[in-house]
C-alpha cells in the first residue's frame, strides 16, 4: 500500500509539470555587474550568476560580452492604516530597483529597466523588537526575490544588442 501511494505521489507530481529551476541561461558569455560592492543585493546577484548560470564574471567593461548597470535601488516604508487609539497598525515595505544591461557600446540588451516588490506588515506596539526583525527578514525575502526577477529578465534578454535608430546629425542641425 505505501509503494501505492509513492507511485501515486510520484506520477501526480510528474504530471504537473513540476520542475527543478536549475541554471539558467543567459544569452551572453561575460557578464560585467557595475553595482557597488557594498549593495547587498548586488553581492547575492553576484554569487547566484556565479553558481546558477554559465556565464563568467568578469572584473572589466572592456572584457564584457554585456554590462549590467544598476541606476538605483531604493528601501522604503509608509505607514498604511492607524488603529483607533492613533497608533500605527499597518505598514508597508517598498523596496524599488532599476537597472539596464548593455553592451560596451552603449547598445541595449534590457533598456532601463525596474521592479517594484512591496510586502504589507501589521504593527503591535506591545511587540516593537519582534516587528523589527519581521521588517528585517521580509526586506531580505524581498531582496532575494528581486534577484530572482532580475536572472529571469536577463535570461530573457536577446542574444543580440537592440540598435535604436538615431536620427541623422545633418537633419538635426538643419532644423
Amino acid at each position: 500500500m505505501r509503494i501505492l501511494a509513492i507511485l501515486v505521489l510520484a506520477l501526480v507530481t510528474a504530471a504537473c509539470g513540476f520542475q527543478l529551476r536549475g541554471q539558467a541561461k543567459l544569452p551572453f558569455d561575460t557578464l560585467y555587474v557595475d553595482i557597488p560592492d557594498a549593495s547587498l543585493v548586488g553581492t547575492e546577484l553576484k554569487r547566484n550568476i556565479v553558481a546558477g548560470t554559465h556565464t563568467k564574471l568578469v572584473r572589466d567593461q572592456a572584457e564584457a560580452q554585456a554590462i549590467l548597470l544598476l541606476t538605483s535601488e531604493q528601501r522604503s516604508k509608509t505607514i498604511l492604516s492607524f488603529d483607533t487609539s492613533g497608533q500605527v497598525a499597518e505598514f508597508q515595505l517598498r523596496y524599488r530597483l532599476s537597472f539596464r544591461l548593455h553592451d560596451a557600446k552603449g547598445r541595449d540588451y534590457l533598456p532601463q529597466s525596474e521592479i517594484r516588490l512591496t510586502r504589507d506588515v501589521s504593527f503591535n506596539n506591545a511587540q516593537v523588537l519582534a516587528k523589527e526583525s519581521e521588517e528585517q527578514l521580509l526586506f531580505r525575502d524581498m531582496q532575494s526575490d528581486m534577484v530572482q526577477q532580475i536572472l529571469r529578465r536577463l535570461s530573457a534578454a536577446p542574444a543580440e544588442p537592440i540598435a535604436f535608430e538615431s536620427e541623422p546629425k545633418a537633419d538635426a542641425a538643419a532644423r
